[in-house]
């Protein structure tokens, strides 16, 4: 059994984390602003109240937390905004940043003496962050939030790996959640877990780093 903490853990992709780990028989600590009442009908461990853009809100679940040794942080919480060139709106692409790239690397940072060696750390970012793969341009705010969330990723990969730290860079897929508006051409949170975490099961300190989608293929970055 080991101890995986989730952040936007209240609904989509997030819940869908604590579901399955906990049917697994992990232990979860599910992070989150609100609680929903599905996630709160698990019966898991919720840190509510916490705001991932505020240094004081995240110093406090790390006191929260204590000395509570975390195996796997999975960087989840992320908000998506369309912004088009037409209509350039800087205080959603500011928004963007502070909750997708330094949201998660102010969590992190926060919780790094939680992580042992062995540990590892997940940063949910994209396939819209990859340069290699943009294909059709627009959505500013969270293309480029998701490049520099994937930057810190592999950041992390280098300092954390002297530590025994391992860290993944997942993309989920397109995946029917509210952010998504329920897409039709989408897989289920439920099928996208279920690769995201067979990524996390096979991540080690010799593939730290590494940009994968949900299935497993290797994105470009």
């Amino acid at each position: 059994m080991a101890t995986y903490l989730i952040t936007g853990a209240n609904r989509g992709i997030g819940y869908e984390y604590c579901r399955q780990l906990q049917a697994r028989g992990e232990t979860v600590i599910a992070v989150c602003r609100t609680a929903s009442e599905e996630l709160k009908q698990l019966g898991i461990q919720i840190e509510e109240g916490i705001d991932i853009t505020s240094d004081a809100s995240v110093a406090g679940l790390q006191k929260r937390l204590g000395d509570t040794a975390i195996n796997v942080l999975i960087n989840n919480a992320g908000i998506l905004k369309r912004v088009t060139l037409e209509n350039l709106d800087f205080d959603s692409i500011r928004e963007q940043f502070e909750v997708n790239a330094l949201g998660a690397l102010r969590v992190t940072h926060a919780l790094l003496p939680n992580l042992k060696p062995g540990s590892k750390l997940v940063l949910m970012t994209s396939r819209m962050g990859s340069i290699g793969d943009n294909t059709s341009g627009s959505s500013y705010g969270y293309r480029m939030s998701k490049v520099a969330l994937s930057m810190a990723g592999k950041s992390l990969a280098h300092d954390l790996q002297p530590r025994g730290i391992a860290v993944a860079i997942l993309h989920p897929g397109l995946v029917q959640t509210r952010m998504t508006n329920f897409t039709t051409g989408g897989i289920t949170p439920e099928a996208s877990v279920k690769g995201l975490l067979a990524r996390i099961d096979e991540l080690s300190l010799e593939n730290t780093g590494t940009f994968w989608h949900a299935n497993g293929e290797v994105l470009p970055w």
